[in-house]
């Protein structure tokens, strides 16, 4: 555990409300979305009580201190991700948002076109994400898509990478973390073997962010992955705001996703042409505020340490696993190791629908999720419809866990299941 966890926790004002029942709030759907800390909201407000203007337009004081701000941010995420460049750092509305520019992009002209007898790979644990952007792009080029299954205990099946990974595959995009199993994938593996074939890798890293330790620039060349999008709201930023960052060679040979305004740069009525790295894929006016928020998020989660955070989130997690494994009937779906894993775990109790746990579990002052958690696939492949999810993060305390626990074994009573 953290051994500052209380002080951590009081940077988090929202845990310290209590229900309207007047129960404390354990918040335990931290995958889902990240609490903020005060040093986010107060740089945010600042910067609207202050600073606001557009950036990269105006020539006047405010507008100049947008625009540092909102660079600022741009500089603090580089540096977050360990990227070998700024110019590398796209922001965009949020990784949905990335995923879908990078599909898109690899649909139009240039050397990455995507056509027919090109191979996209996949996952089966993707979020809907990673999964329908390049279910469109295949279905318009006329490209295939693949994906990797998955073992009985929610790992990767990779006993047939040598026919998915071949001089076809163009593209390998998957998870670093399973927002639903929690799995940690072999991501530098599947990497250095994609880019054996000469495939583009993607890397959706929305629930690796907020945990894991990133140092792009310190990987090996062969195990850097070309792409790697994440989103601010898990990290304890703001809504509104995703992250692509992209190897210059890749982002510089990819065709604008969106036209309009500061992606230019030249207009004439007959053509135009277009702005460098990463004004090139950031049309209109860009999340600015949520640009601030975010660089004052991921300096926070930097003076914690992501090193000190993954400790905490597997130590964490570790207590979860052994507290649901004392509740009757449930089952937890994923690896049960702790070290294997991240902070999300979807479960099951026998008898009891997720929707009707999660319902409970709130009377008790409890949050978690219930659904599919946007990993329907997944969901299939263990034959349930539907989980309900506990995630963890920094600000998560043992007396949390103890909290679910006691929640859980009230709902299989108050179902009179025994």
């Amino acid at each position: 555990m953290l051994p500052d966890l209380e002080v951590v926790r009081k940077d988090f004002p929202i845990l310290t409300r209590t229900t309207p029942a007047g129960l404390p709030l354990v918040y335990l759907d931290s995958a889902n979305t990240s609490q903020k800390p005060q040093v986010v909201i107060d740089a945010m407000v600042d910067h609207l009580e202050r600073h606001n203007a557009n950036v990269a337009r105006a020539m006047h004081l405010l507008g100049a201190e947008a625009t540092e701000a909102f660079e600022g941010g741009r500089d603090r995420v580089a540096s977050f991700l360990g990227a070998p460049s700024r110019e590398e750092v796209v922001f965009t509305k949020n990784a949905s948002e990335a995923l879908n520019l990078l599909a898109n992009t690899f649909a139009w002209a240039g050397e990455h076109q995507l056509g027919p007898g090109d191979v996209v790979v996949t996952t089966e644990m993707e979020h809907h994400s990673n999964i329908v952007p390049w279910q469109l792009v295949t279905e318009r080029t006329g490209a295939e898509l693949r994906w990797f299954g998955l073992t009985d205990d929610g790992q990767l099946d990779l006993t047939n990478i040598d026919e998915l990974l071949t001089e076809h595959t163009k593209v390998v995009t998957l998870t670093w973390v399973s927002n639903m199993l929690g799995t940690i994938n072999p991501v530098a593996e599947i990497t250095r073997r994609a880019h054996e074939v000469g495939a583009v890798v993607v890397l959706d890293a929305s629930q690796a962010a907020p945990q894991l330790p990133i140092d792009l620039a310190a990987m090996p060349e062969a195990e850097r992955p070309d792409a790697l999008v994440f989103t601010g709201h898990k990290t304890v930023g703001p809504t509104g705001i995703g992250v692509l960052w992209g190897s210059r060679a890749l982002l510089e040979s990819l065709p604008p996703f969106l036209g309009g305004g500061e992606m230019i740069e030249t207009v004439t009525m007959e053509r135009s042409t277009y702005a460098g790295i990463p004004h090139k894929f950031e049309a209109g006016t860009p999340p600015i505020v949520e640009a601030v928020g975010l660089g004052a998020a991921l300096e926070y989660l930097d003076g914690i340490g992501m090193e000190a955070i993954q400790r905490h989130e597997q130590a964490i997690t570790g207590y979860a696993l052994e507290g649901l494994a004392t509740v009757p009937g449930l089952k937890v779906l994923g690896p049960t190791d702790a070290h294997a894993r991240g902070g999300a775990v979807s479960f099951e109790i026998d008898g009891v629908h997720p929707h009707d746990v999660a319902q409970v579990l709130d009377s008790r002052g409890v949050a978690v999720r219930a659904g599919h958690h946007c990993a329907k696939p997944a969901h299939a492949r263990f034959g349930v419809q539907s989980s309900s999810r506990m995630s963890s993060y920094l600000y998560t305390t043992p007396a949390d866990i103890d909290a679910l626990v006691e929640a859980l074994n009230y709902t299989r009573s108050y179902f009179t299941l025994g």
